[in-house]
């Protein structure tokens, strides 16, 4: 049984890594052809919080790739991913409520924002996170 909670785990945590991670990567054009951009990035901002002043669009895009990329990274390595996997639910949350506020609900749904933050809320509560730097460091 632990070793099946174990694999759970350790895949939730790989699979938000890799979604904080690709997203990073499609702003820096990683991706090639199906990256969005940076300035495509930086307009989708403006667009999500548009209840903000939008000369904040590039300030807040920069601070939330910095975020995801850390937060990916983080959780890739698994270390300190309680704190981590907390700040990727609020992270995500806030995405989640400023997608609501400015297209409406579907939007959030659609992208299975609010799953991801409630999959990241969850990551955060476990004791024990086998398979990480964590784990290796506490024993």
């Amino acid at each position: 049984m632990k070793t099946q909670q174990d694999a759970a785990i350790f895949l939730l945590r790989i699979t938000l890594a890799f979604g904080f991670l690709s997203a990073g990567a499609s702003r820096l054009n990683l991706w090639g052809n199906q990256s969005s951009g940076w300035n495509n990035f930086v307009t989708y901002t403006a667009e999500i919080n548009s209840f903000l002043p939008q000369s904040w669009a590039a300030g807040i895009a920069v601070l939330s790739t910095i975020a995801e990329l850390s937060i990916g990274v983080l959780l890739l390595l698994g270390f300190q991913i309680k704190k981590t996997a907390w700040s990727a639910s609020i992270l995500t949350l806030f995405f989640a409520v400023a997608m609501s506020i400015s297209s409406g609900i579907k939007e959030p749904l659609d992208y299975s924002v609010f799953a991801f933050s409630a999959g990241a809320f969850l990551l955060s509560t476990f004791s024990r996170y086998a398979w990480s730097l964590d784990h290796f460091y506490n024993n």
